[in-house]
């Protein structure tokens, strides 16, 4: 049934009402007005914080000098695996052998190639020093056989000089006997015609033509001499001719046997120095066979297993760390913000496992990171597409945990600028680097 009558009817006082709505309604505007305006006042306070521009990067521990890092221990030569002398993880000195390999070449199979070819060295060598005696020996009758032809040309030519000279005087005698003559006969002549006349005797005439044949005699021998001293002479100059021929003769065959000598000495040396390099390598080659340590170190792996494989030249056995490093830490960054890295520019790193709390825009902040400083910027962009920078502990700050391992990962900020939170928010939202000009600015002179 319907309540129509107005003396029933329920009625709200305006006052009431408004008491509701300052309850419900006025309260709960104000109360956002005043939050919206204290977020606005730390907003605007917060803008004008410092932040601290920065390029994150990520990378790994490694070292400073590349002899320090992890490496590979190949077997210089191809063989079979006899023994091993270490396990995974042994801490080995510089010099301790790791594995011993035998030969498995059959131009190595003797076991006494080393010393058989230091005997054929020495055998050679002593063959080397007949030659080069020889050589002397024969350079000596050279000398002797010139010596000689010399004293015999000498002598030779003396013995032409005197033939020369005796014809020059058979020469003078036969002049001299040839005027004996013409005398003789005008005496012969003028006694006959005298004897014709009466004046002289037949006796002075016997004697005058008995001188005369004298003198015609000793024409005759006087002419016989002169021939046999131009014989003498003639055969003086074959003699000396002959010499000549006969001790060129000598001469060259002594040259020979000397060149021929020197030939063989030559050769002698050259199978010597060949034997000495074979012998040189053969003892190399069997220091191959003993597989040592590099540098002092722990063994991290071995590549090859078992006894009794054959491994080929150039084929990693087994993998060292050395035990002494200069820690440092690589790291990657963008391209873009390839420039604005500068060698010595400080850097904060934490590594992997290690209780870290990051405050990026707030180093000091920041709890478990260490500090660094670039020491080495790479030229060229690694596969990855960005760049390699390496990083060393910084001197000035706290050391870095000795418990890292090479190859633990590295997470790296390099510190920039300090700049307004605003400028940072604005400069990302834009797009834009880092305070790059600001970096490079150069003080005003």
């Amino acid at each position: 049934m319907l309540n129509l009558s107005e003396h029933n009817r329920t009625v709200i006082s305006a006052d009431n009402r408004l008491k509701t709505i300052q309850r419900l309604e006025t309260p709960r505007r104000y109360r956002w007005n005043r939050i919206i305006g204290v977020a606005s006042v730390i907003m605007l306070v917060f803008a004008f914080l410092p932040w601290t521009q920065t390029i994150r990067g990520t990378g790994a521990v490694t070292t400073v000098t590349p002899e320090q890092r992890p490496q590979t221990i190949h077997s210089a030569i191809p063989g079979r695996i006899e023994k091993w002398y270490v396990r995974e993880g042994d801490l080995v000195k510089k010099g301790d052998t790791i594995l011993f390999i035998s030969e498995i070449k059959e131009g190595y199979f003797d076991p006494e190639l080393v010393a058989n070819t230091k005997d054929q060295v020495e055998a050679k060598k002593l063959a080397l020093t007949s030659y080069s005696q020889k050589v002397d020996a024969l350079g000596f009758q050279v000398e002797a056989l010139s010596n000689e032809q010399r004293l015999k040309r000498e002598m030779a030519q003396n013995k032409v000089q005197q033939s020369r000279l005796k014809i020059t005087s058979d020469s003078m005698d036969l002049v001299a006997a040839r005027t004996q003559f013409r005398i003789a006969k005008t005496q012969f002549d003028r006694v006959a015609a005298l004897e014709k006349e009466g004046l002289k005797s037949m006796v002075d005439v016997e004697e005058k033509r008995l001188k005369l044949q004298e003198t015609e005699a000793k024409i005759v021998t006087q002419e016989n001499k002169l021939l046999a001293a131009r014989n003498e002479w003639i055969n003086a100059r074959i003699e000396l001719n002959r010499l000549d021929a006969e001790y060129r003769e000598k001469i060259a065959k002594a040259q020979s046997d000397r060149f021929t000598a020197m030939s063989s000495q030559f050769d002698t040396e050259a199978t010597v120095a060949k034997l000495e390099s074979d012998y040189a390598n053969y003892k190399v080659r069997t220091g191959f066979y003993y597989i040592t340590a590099p540098q002092d170190g722990h063994v991290n792996r071995a590549l090859q297993s078992g006894v009794g494989e054959t491994i080929k030249e150039g084929t990693p056995v087994v993998s060292i760390m050395p035990s002494r490093f200069d820690i440092a830490a690589e790291t990657y960054v963008d391209p873009v913000d390839m420039p604005l890295i500068r060698e010595g520019d400080k850097v904060r790193v934490w590594f992997d496992g290690w209780p870290t709390i990051v405050f990026s825009g707030w180093p000091g902040l920041s709890y478990g990171t260490f500090g660094g400083e670039i020491i080495a910027i790479e030229n060229f962009i690694s596969t990855n597409g960005k760049y390699r920078v390496l990083i060393a502990p910084e001197k000035a700050d706290q050391p870095w945990p000795k418990q890292l391992r090479m190859g633990a990962g590295a997470q790296t900020i390099i510190m920039l600028d300090t700049v307004p939170i605003w400028f940072e928010i604005w400069r990302t939202l834009n797009g834009f680097p880092p305070n790059f000009y600001a970096k490079d600015e150069k003080p005003a002179k």
